[in-house]
This record gives C-alpha cells, sequence and structure tokens, in this order.
C-alpha cells in the first residue's frame, strides 16, 4: 500500500478530485494549509503598504491507495494540478505498513 500526499494550488482541487473520482479513488482527506516552496513568497500591496506574504494557501491531499493504482493516481493529479507555473506544488508519494479500518477492524489493503 501507498500513501499519496499532494500539495496543490486551491484552484485545481476540483479538476483533481474529479480526475481521481474517474479512475476510481474511493476516498481521500482534504486540508487547507499554508506553505512555501521555491517561489518564496510573494509581495502585496495593502492600502498602500507593500508587505511580504511568506506563506501561500494550498491544498494537502492525503489518499491511501494499493501499490498497482499508486502510478496511476500521481499520473492523473499531476497532470490536472499542472499549469506550467511556479507553485503548482509537490507530491510525495511513501510506503503504508497498515491501515486500519475502525468500523469493522479490517486490516490492510481490505480496509481500503
Amino acid at each position: 500500500m501507498k500513501k499519496i500526499e499532494a500539495i496543490i494550488k486551491p484552484f485545481r482541487l476540483d479538476a483533481v478530485k474529479d480526475a481521481l473520482a474517474e479512475i476510481g479513488v474511493a476516498g481521500m482527506t482534504v486540508s487547507e494549509v499554508k506553505g512555501f516552496g521555491r517561489q518564496k513568497g510573494h509581495t502585496e500591496v495593502y492600502r498602500g503598504s507593500e508587505y511580504q506574504v511568506d506563506f501561500l494557501p494550498k491544498v494537502k491531499l492525503d489518499i491511501a491507495i494499493d501499490d498497482e493504482r499508486a502510478a496511476e493516481v500521481v499520473a492523473a493529479i499531476t497532470k490536472e494540478a499542472h499549469t506550467g507555473k511556479l507553485g503548482d506544488g509537490k507530491i510525495f508519494v511513501s510506503d503504508l505498513i497498515n491501515v486500519i479500518r475502525i468500523r469493522t477492524g479490517e486490516e490492510g489493503p481490505d480496509a481500503l
């Protein structure tokens, strides 16, 4: 099993969610997060004063998936989250040791 964490631009969430639904991803967790990467934030002007915004709003997706489907999920996220501009985001893929469904007690791939 794999855990896929994707940090994307908030306005790309609906497109990514729809693409994942099309390939049969049954569930995900979505969190609003803030951060920065290479772009190091940006400068904004408010009421004539300029100030630095260090942490930009992003959306984090957490998806647990079978090993065989991980590449397909990563490809769908990459395709739909891509804008070609700085700050498109990152995808992290890590091994998932165990999953337990609380309601039934199922473990491993059966709990996905």
